[in-house]
Order: C-alpha cells, then sequence, then structure tokens
C-alpha cells in the first residue's frame, strides 16, 4: 500500500460532503416553505404599545364618571383600545366613550371618561391587536 496515496486520496470525502449539504438545503427550504404556507410570522410586529394610564379614583359612585388620562408612552389607536370592568359599556372601545381625544389616536396627556354603574368595582384599560390576535391590559383600577 502506497502511504502518499493514502493522504492524497479525496474521492470518498466530496460524495459524503455533497449529500450532507444536499439534506441541509432541504430541511432549510422545507422549513421556510412551511412557514410562510401555516403562516407562522402574521403575529410578528404586534407588540402591545408601552403606555402609562392614571385614572380619578376621587368619589367614584354609582352613575358617576371616572377620568381615565394616558400620562406617559407610546400613542394608541383609538381603535385598539378598550375600557373593561364594572362599567356601563363593559368592553366598550375608546371611540365609543365620552373623551375629549381629537383624531384617531390616544396620545399623552389625553383623556376619556367611562361612566361607572357601581358603587366599586374595577377599570380596567385593555390594548388589542387590530387582527385580535393579541392582547394586553395596560391598567387595572380599583375602586371604592
Amino acid at each position: 500500500m502506497n502511504i502518499k496515496q493514502l493522504f492524497t486520496e479525496e474521492r470518498a470525502v466530496s460524495p459524503v460532503i455533497g449529500v450532507i449539504l444536499m439534506v441541509a438545503i432541504t430541511v432549510i427550504l422545507a422549513a421556510v416553505i412551511g412557514a410562510f404556507v401555516l403562516n407562522l410570522g402574521q403575529g410578528i410586529g404586534q407588540s402591545a404599545p408601552q403606555a402609562t394610564f392614571e385614572i380619578n379614583s376621587t368619589n367614584l359612585d354609582s352613575n358617576q364618571n371616572a377620568t381615565i388620562t394616558h400620562s406617559a408612552g407610546d400613542s394608541i389607536e383609538k381603535t385598539n383600545l378598550y375600557v373593561n370592568g364594572d362599567i356601563v359599556q363593559d368592553g366598550a372601545q375608546v371611540d365609543n366613550l365620552l373623551n375629549t381625544i381629537n383624531g384617531d389616536t390616544v396620545s399623552s396627556g389625553e383623556s376619556f371618561e367611562v361612566e361607572t354603574n357601581a358603587d366599586n368595582g374595577t377599570i380596567r384599560v385593555t390594548w388589542q391587536a387590530e387582527d385580535g390576535s393579541s392582547s394586553s391590559t395596560l391598567r387595572t383600577f380599583e375602586y371604592q
């Protein structure tokens, strides 16, 4: 057996590497095509905004208005912002509430009102993605 020939022989290495590369490329292509077909990336980019809301807590009783003010953070589309809890219009969009908001977004410094229907309860300010795929509670307030 010739030792020089043993170290210079490369015929067996090339086909093995070729097969491994072909399998890897096939698996990667199948994963990418599968992600597009199953629409796995649909919720990307619809993350909850970072915003702070303050709720006026002065003597809330039945049939009184609670003032909710966007005090800091991201502006939020009115159609994505809801107020839930022990209020007359449970789960109402901000568009449908008594508000002092000009335009389509709720920005820092703007406020809106909800009418309470109980002497004590909870008010939640909630953001929901346009397609309904995700939501987040931005502020919870309990009044008595």
